[in-house]
């Protein structure tokens, strides 16, 4: 199944179930919803869902935030994630890229100038003013086909997938950082 069916669902990865909601919700467990935590496919935002009744989902299923097995989402934090959600989001992250690895190729074919002497690409861990240069003028001759090409191309870029998967988790994780490229930027702008 593809993450991206269409640019009109809202598709979230589940991080985390909770059957029995939250544990430090007080009522009565018959009067405490299911859950799930989830994290948007689109512009990685982080949500805690309310399922309804008949929801059959897992852990790492992808399913549509607005569908029949959600009743209502709440925007979360990253700090009010459960253990295990946050030990998933690195392989929900992972799940994103591999299904759409054009989408985050093109990060590295499209990426500009923020400022005069700031460029989206030093955003990402361990790329400075000379790895970001060779990139460009690499990009230049033809633009990335996949992360192998643009590995090939860059010598001392390592993993560059790995590098977008490590940013977009500190993304998440910050919720004072200045420049954002993932968490909480439409993949349609």
């Amino acid at each position: 199944m593809s993450t991206v069916e269409t640019e009109q669902t809202a598709r979230v990865v589940v991080l985390d179930y909770l059957p029995h909601g939250r544990p430090d919700d007080d009522r009565p467990q018959y009067k405490k919803p299911a859950l799930a935590q989830v994290l948007g496919v689109d512009a990685f935002e982080l949500y805690e869902c309310v399922l309804s009744e008949e929801a059959s989902i897992s852990i790492g299923d992808v399913i549509d935030r607005d569908g029949e097995q959600i009743d209502r989402c709440r925007a979360i934090d990253y700090d009010d994630l459960t253990s295990s959600a946050s030990s998933e989001i690195e392989y929900a992250i992972e799940t994103i890229i591999d299904e759409d690895e054009k989408r985050f190729v093109n990060y590295y074919n499209d990426a500009q100038p923020i400022t005069l002497r700031l460029h989206q690409l030093n955003l990402l861990p361990g790329i400075g003013k000379k790895l970001r240069n060779t990139i460009l003028e690499e990009r230049k001759r033809a633009p990335f086909e996949d992360f192998d090409d643009l590995e090939d191309r860059v010598s001392g870029l390592h993993n560059p997938r790995a590098t977008l998967i490590e940013r977009i988790h500190e993304e998440l994780r910050e919720a004072d950082l200045k420049y954002r490229s993932f968490v909480g930027v439409s993949s349609e702008e």
